[in-house]
């Protein structure tokens, strides 16, 4: 996991910032108090905070999905995006970690455009499948478990509509899944799941070297 784009040299990516990066106040101070965090190593990098955001207008999403909350900056920007009807539906297991997001949630003024489900994802995303809202989802971003990006996935690719895009977090895996002596289970499990989206025709798709890889499925 990394919090800035892999590869780039820091005075590059700091160009890179200075010239793109336009975050409002509210996401800043979120990410650095994160960036405080002993786990911060899990927070998405603002240059693709603000990439998810323009994919979300670009859709024109209204009805979006999460899957890995943390401390709350994707969803954040997502909500920041979205329409005053917009919706996402934000999952994730830790009441400590998502009790920071929701505060940043009511402070950005976009905390009843977020429905937070504290259960493990699939339950979650069976419920909804089982409530007859397959195919009602217009954007879904995966950034959790690593080891379950397949599950995450199948079941994502059924509750997002045609023409519906998901998005799946950390496919270069800090460059682990290009080095052939690394050989521990999640980065196995990243490296079948890429290779499985290479030949999968039910979506268009493209990787985005963008923070720890970034891989866009649009739904065919």
């Amino acid at each position: 996991m990394t919090t800035q784009t892999l590869g780039l040299e820091q005075n590059l990516y700091e160009y890179l910032l200075s010239v793109s990066l336009r975050e409002p106040e509210i996401l800043t101070q979120l990410r650095q108090e994160t960036a405080q965090h002993p786990m911060g190593r899990m927070q998405i990098a603002p240059e693709q905070g603000q990439f998810l955001a323009l994919l979300v207008q670009l859709l024109g999403a209204k009805k979006t999905l999460e899957l890995g909350v943390f401390t709350g900056y994707s969803s954040l920007v997502v909500a920041l995006a979205l329409p005053p009807e917009g919706k996402v539906i934000a999952c994730d297991v830790s009441e400590e970690f998502t009790a920071i997001a929701q505060r940043y949630w009511q402070q950005a003024g976009v905390a009843d455009k977020i429905h937070l489900c504290i259960a493990p994802a699939m339950e979650t995303l069976d419920k909804l499948l089982v409530a007859g809202e397959a195919e009602t989802f217009d954007f879904a971003f995966i950034d959790a478990d690593k080891s379950k990006h397949d599950e995450y996935y199948e079941r994502s690719l059924q509750l997002v509509r045609p023409g519906g895009l998901i998005a799946i977090d950390n496919v270069l895996w800090s460059g682990r899944v290009a080095d052939p002596q690394v050989q521990d289970n999640r980065t196995k499990k990243i490296r079948a799941f890429n290779q499985k989206l290479h030949q999968d025709m039910r979506v268009s798709l493209s990787l985005i070297p963008i923070a720890d890889g970034l891989t866009l499925a649009l739904k065919n």
